[in-house]
């Protein structure tokens, strides 16, 4: 669908839509707690809404939007929870992968997919590659994925590479340490969203989101839906960003 087509709240101006928003999506378990509901329904509601935030983003002209599906710390949760997580996940990519490639998403994994059950990284694979060509919205999953995970990761990387002499010590500077991260070449996210009513990063992205805009919503994410969304962006264009210039000096590059 285009953009001109979409009923789009009041306030949000297609014209400023931010290229990469990244979630992390949270709730489920007290959306299914107020309800008197296992925690695995919570979790099965919250499939809806990426459904559909990922069918509204694409519409919008996101590029990236990057979900926060499962992190390192999740491993800790109960095994019957772990269990009907990592099934869900799974099942759930290879299902919606032929819609996805209608709408022209193409999917990535990052996190440390190795540590992910062999049944569940057979699916993930196959509903990847059947979007492989696709070439509009790029849908990342962060999966036991975590940012000192991530970070740690690329230090390895790094002393290889000064071990086995590929690399010198003094040539290190952020560049080289980005090209070793799992989002390399992937802009960093404009725009942070965090539901469920908490106020914190959960060692999400840590590197990336220097300079992102960060909202966080009261909203559980089983009830978060475009308008949900729309309100964050709208938050998101209402925003002068810096990047440690001041307002000025934006002025005068706008011109």
């Amino acid at each position: 669908m285009k953009i001109d087509e979409l009923n789009l709240p009041e306030g949000l101006d297609p014209k400023h839509i931010p290229a990469h928003v990244a979630i992390i999506m949270d709730g489920n378990g007290r959306w299914a707690r107020q309800r008197l509901m296992n925690r695995s329904i919570g979790h099965s509601e919250g499939v809806n809404s990426v459904n559909r935030i990922t069918r509204f983003a694409s519409d919008l002209g996101v590029r990236d939007l990057t979900l926060y599906a499962f992190s390192t710390e999740n491993w800790n949760r109960p095994a019957d929870e772990v269990d009907t997580l990592m099934n869900l996940i799974g099942e759930t990519i290879l299902r919606e992968a032929p819609e996805l490639r209608e709408n022209n998403v193409h999917i990535r994994l990052f996190g440390d997919i190795d540590r992910l059950p062999e049944s569940v990284r057979r699916n993930l694979f196959e509903g990847r590659d059947l979007c492989q060509s696709c070439n509009g919205l790029n849908l990342n999953l962060c999966l036991s994925y975590s940012s000192r995970w991530e970070i740690t990761r690329a230090v390895r990387l790094i002393a290889r590479d000064v071990r086995e002499g590929r690399l010198d010590p003094d040539d290190i500077d952020e560049s080289v340490i980005e090209s070793r991260l799992v989002t390399a070449g992937i802009p960093d996210p404009d725009l942070l969203i965090r539901t469920g009513g908490e106020q914190r990063i959960s060692n999400f992205l840590l590197w990336q989101i220097a300079y992102s805009e960060l909202y966080f919503s009261p909203v559980l994410w089983p009830d978060f839906d475009e308008k949900a969304f729309a309100d964050a962006l709208i938050q998101y264009q209402n925003r002068e960003r810096r990047f440690g210039m001041t307002s000025e000096q934006i002025l005068s590059l706008q011109k």
